[in-house]
Formats: C-alpha cells, structure tokens, sequence
C-alpha cells in the first residue's frame, strides 16, 4: 500500500482544525502541532498575510513536514476593520468569544454602517524554496444579536451577503461552500495546479 503524504495543519484551534481537515482530500494524512507538541509562534505580523505565512514556515522549519498555515479574522468597517488580525486576542482579552460578540454588538448598537467581511490568508510552506499564499474574502453584515451555536469564533453574528442566517446558523456542508477559508482554498488549488506541484490534490473542493 502507497504511504500517504503528510500535511501539518499549523493551527492549535480546533474549530480551525476541523474546518481545514474537512478541506483535505481523506488520501492524505493531517496532524496537528499537537501531536507534535509544537507550540504556536508569536504573531508578530500587521497583516493577516505575515502571519500566515509567518506560521507556515514556522511550523516547516520545527516539522520538516508540508505545512499549511491560515490567518483569519473579522473586519468590521464601522470599528476602522476591527478586531481584523486581532480577532482570536479580543476574544482572549475579552474571556470567550461570545463576550467578545457581545461587546462588538454594544459598540454598533448605534452605527448604521454594519457592513463587515470575513478574511482568510492561506499559507502552504512546501520546501525549503516554495511558498504559496492565498487570501480569501466574504463580504456581509453583523446581525442586531448572536445567532446560530453552529461554526465557531465570531460565526454567529455574521451574516454573508446573499444570506439571511449567520455562519452560526448554517449546516456545516453549507457554509464551507461559501466562507473565507474555502475561497482561498480555491485560489490554493489554482495555483497548485498551475505550478504543477504533486500535491495540488490534496485540496477537497
């Protein structure tokens, strides 16, 4: 039987992990920094590009395993494209993120503008030379309260354009089709492919 090819997913949420392993086609094996006891990187970026791909070389130089590597966050146009890269720390200075939801709706309880996009840096660390990065975008508005205990982070008070329900809302096999991260999972598989790399096929969609 063939070994199958390894791929780091160099994240330590598990709501991420889930969403990315659901991404990968099953032929090819996924491990956490977790199960290598590696630890996460400072995020030291000011762009959710930075940091993505600060983490995927990160995590190839402690590995020496293919790495991918995301950097995600809300963008609220209202709050000058707030909590943005630091999505996961407000939820950390905040206690949860449902605190955190709770405190951003209290903040544009008054604003007409509620306008806001989730963004996705994807970032594959294949070698010692070859790096790709994609970013994935979703435009939409903050809901007027937390809807939906489906997704995870700020899903329940978003709801993409086109839509009437939160990412919190959505069946799982609903919203992958249309969210951030499988936008530039899509932009990946392109450039995978037009790169000719081996491993453009363990992308799922």
């Amino acid at each position: 039987m063939k070994k199958k090819e390894t791929i780091l997913i160099g994240t330590h949420n598990n709501g991420k992990l889930k969403e990315i392993s659901n991404l990968i086609n099953k032929k090819f094996n996924t491990i956490s920094p977790v199960s290598l006891k590696i630890k996460s990187p400072k995020e030291t970026g000011k762009t959710f590009k930075s940091n993505s791909e600060l983490k995927a070389n990160y995590f190839y130089k402690k590995s020496k395993i293919v790495s991918l590597s995301d950097d995600s966050g809300l963008e609220i146009i209202s709050l000058n494209n707030r909590p943005g890269i630091y999505s996961a720390r407000w939820a950390k200075k905040h206690g949860s993120f449902k605190k955190a939801m709770e405190y951003i709706l209290k903040k544009i309880r008054a604003k007409k503008n509620r306008r806001a996009r989730f963004v996705c840096s994807l970032s594959l660390r294949i070698n010692e030379r070859k790096l790709i990065t994609t970013i994935g975008t979703v435009n939409g508005t903050i809901s007027k309260r937390v809807k939906g205990k489906k997704g995870f982070g700020y899903d329940p008070i978003f709801i993409p354009d086109n839509f009437k329900k939160t990412f919190g809302q959505m069946n799982k096999s609903k919203k992958i089709k249309i969210d951030h991260r499988s936008i530039a999972f899509k932009k990946l598989k392109t450039k995978l492919k037009f790169h000719k790399f081996f491993i453009w096929n363990f992308i799922n969609i």
